[in-house]
């Protein structure tokens, strides 16, 4: 299957320019072709994962991807999808936040040999104002600049010289990818239609109307319920384990609706049709199995963290929902427990009762030994039978936790100063 007929079996693709002749490029040779992302925050979210697996499938299809982080267009903010001006950075925060991300970029790609990575500062900040101004900007009327959809929707509340020139770096970054890497195609999210369009119209500027090179834009995605992929009730799932951790990353996963995960792993997974089928009609016929949701959630944990953070997030789960947490470890237990109510108590031992008071999970005595009583406390994975039973931490935790339960669900990790 030809790439560009594979990404649209996947639902990847929102518009590209001169389809046919993109189709034939990718059949003839193998292309170079690359995707951006500005440096704004020190971790990607799961949202930037959608552009970059599509440069894998490129990889994969025995294409030639470069990845951009933008160094130097970070400097100046993308007003795409905004409604107000970013604040500003300082170059230091930049510079760390892109080591960051290319640390990132380097866990998921970095065993492919045939990923470039590369930062627009290192040749943008070579690039005097007035050869800007002279090269570039006498190639950019005015008119067509402020009908781009991005522009024009600033126009009533405002829009900086600075911000409004970010359409230009990014054609710059495009027509020198092409000059020295002979980049032929742009990929980006649906809101950079119009920047990419205005690379490849300086480019057939400076090199010629017929120059081969293409754009090619990813849907906004949406769930099922119209509502924005990606974000949950605790903000946004982040690929960073220190933020997001890969047991959270997996529930996200495993508990996606019927109605959205067979285009999730059409977008996430490298399972192909076949797979992706078979899965689609479990989904009709087996919807309380989940096997689909297991799948989605195994492929792209394993995928973005590794499968031993993969096989940690599955323990965790078995444990919280199955089984017991008495022989999690003491990494299972921080990623199961660490977002969860907390206290801190000290490590004098005490028997159940007058710990429960002590540490505040409970604030009455006659309430905690009602509880113990009819056997509603469970301490680390353990259900407590006898008033006299005394605290210790769990056997894992190296004496830094003891994981209380009351009832079925509600958990609270106590943490031992």
């Amino acid at each position: 299957m030809n790439i560009i007929d594979e990404l649209s079996w996947r639902g990847a693709v929102n518009q590209m320019t001169e389809e046919e002749n993109l189709r034939k490029l990718t059949e003839e040779k193998s292309i170079s072709l690359y995707c951006g992302v500005d440096p704004t925050g020190d971790s990607l979210h799961i949202g930037h994962l959608i552009p970059f697996m599509m440069l894998k499938r490129f990889a994969m299809a025995g294409h030639h991807p470069y990845i951009v982080i933008g160094g130097g267009t970070g400097a100046i903010g993308d007003p795409s999808g905004r409604k107000t001006e970013r604040q500003l950075q300082t170059m230091e925060t930049i510079q760390a936040n892109a080591e960051k991300l290319k640390a990132q970029f380097t866990h998921l790609f970095g065993d492919d040999q045939n990923i470039t990575f590369v930062n627009n500062y290192d040749w943008l900040s070579k690039i005097s104002l007035l050869d800007f101004l002279r090269d570039y900007g006498k190639l950019f009327p005015i008119n067509i600049m402020l009908a781009k959809e991005v522009v024009a929707s600033r126009l009533e509340n405002g829009i900086s010289f600075t911000e409004f020139t970010y359409q230009i770096l990014q054609a710059v970054d495009y027509e020198h990818l092409y000059s020295t890497h002979d980049v032929q195609l742009q990929v980006g999210g649906a809101d950079q239609w119009g920047n990419i369009t205005g690379g490849i119209d300086m480019i057939r500027k400076m090199h010629g109307g017929n120059t081969p090179v293409y754009a090619l834009t990813i849907p906004l995605m949406l769930k099922a319920d119209g509502t924005k992929f990606g974000k949950t009730a605790g903000g946004a799932i982040w690929l960073d384990p220190e933020k997001t951790s890969p047991f959270e990353f997996y529930q996200f996963w495993l508990n996606q609706d019927d109605a959205d995960v067979v285009k999730y792993l059409k977008y996430f997974t490298f399972l192909s049709k076949e797979e992706i089928d078979a899965l689609a009609e479990a989904v009709k016929t087996e919807p309380e199995k989940r096997l689909a949701q297991r799948r989605l959630a195994e492929e792209v944990t394993s995928f973005v963290h590794s499968p031993e953070a993969l096989k940690e997030a599955q323990n965790i789960t078995e444990a919280l929902y199955h089984g017991s947490i008495a022989d999690l470890s003491e990494s299972e237990l921080t990623q199961a427990f660490g977002k969860m109510p907390t206290v801190n108590v000290t490590n004098e031992e005490k028997d159940v009762v007058n710990w429960l008071v002590d540490s505040t999970i409970y604030s009455s005595k006659r309430q905690a030994r009602e509880d113990v009583t009819n056997g509603a406390i469970t301490i680390n994975g353990v259900k407590v039978t006898s008033l006299d039973e005394i605290v210790r931490p769990h056997k894992n935790s190296h004496g830094h936790f003891v994981i209380v339960r009351k009832g079925k669900k509600k958990y609270t990790l106590a943490k031992i100063q």
